[in-house]
């Protein structure tokens, strides 16, 4: 086994948090600004790239290379490692970023690679890779919603995704089909075939509301889904604050902004 073995125990409901147990000389890898606490003897080291070994054994230029790509994706040139550099067992934690479920993937039972969208990864045991996978169909690049990138993982250990609302893990067999929301696509496995369709019917298309495209993602494989794109809440708080135009004292009201016009601050 190249990755590190890790143990892990994930916290909360809305807002989680996923603990890592280390034994002596374990290392974990995480996005920068995931990180949330820490036991002593754990030593923390900004690395170039995802430290993978992989990546080590292919020299600077490789490295290079390797961290450019994740610059692609919109992440940064380095990431954090966790390493115990005492004796015993300790934990480091890390939070996720907006309300969701934190998805614990033990890569070597799903071929060692998992796609998902670009901005899911957390943090992953040492050993495994981080990094791009480029689409080779123009619709898929053009209005897949995660662009002609997505990112990969790669190798045989543990990685940890994060999702916003409910996540759905769906699992399809040989030449079964599902439809998904662009947007709600959190990741999936190998094998499984990726691609866009155009949304059926003149009035679906222009009253619809629901976008022109969604994806179609046919088995063999795993698929997991989310109930709330980030995209989508950013889009719902920035809706609300134009409408309430930060004023809140309408909000639950039956009368709503007659009852600001009445309100004797505004006369």
């Amino acid at each position: 086994m190249n990755a590190h073995e890790i143990d892990y125990q994930i916290f909360g409901e809305e807002m989680q948090f996923v603990e890592i147990e280390l034994d002596p000389y374990e290392t974990v890898i995480a996005e920068a600004g995931s990180f949330m606490m820490m036991d002593d003897s754990i030593e923390m080291a900004t690395i170039f790239g995802d430290g993978s070994h992989k990546e080590q054994n292919s020299g600077l230029w490789g490295k290079v290379l390797s961290a450019g790509k994740r610059l692609i994706t919109g992440e940064s040139l380095f990431m954090t490692a966790f390493t115990h550099a005492g004796t015993g067992k300790k934990r480091v934690s890390f939070a996720s970023p907006y309300p969701g479920r934190i998805i614990p993937i033990d890569l070597s039972e799903f071929g060692g690679k998992i796609v998902c969208q670009k901005d899911a990864f957390l943090c992953a045991a040492k050993g495994v890779g981080v990094g791009i996978e480029f689409s080779r169909k123009l619709g898929r690049g053009f209005f897949g919603g995660e662009g002609f990138i997505m990112q990969k993982l790669e190798g045989d250990g543990m990685a940890f995704m994060h999702a916003g609302g409910t996540v759905v893990r769906k699992e399809l067999m040989i030449g079964e089909t599902m439809r998904v929301d662009t947007g709600c696509l959190v990741g999936f496995t190998k094998d499984v075939d990726y691609d866009i369709e155009m949304v059926r019917g003149v009035k679906n298309m222009m009253f619809g509301g629901e976008g022109l495209f969604y994806a179609r993602l046919q088995g063999p494989g795993t698929v997991w889904v989310q109930s709330l794109p980030f995209s989508r809440l950013a889009d719902r708080i920035v809706r609300s604050s134009r409408h309430y135009g930060g004023n809140q004292k309408g909000e639950g009201s039956v009368l709503g902004g007659l009852g600001d016009l009445l309100d004797g601050d505004n006369w």
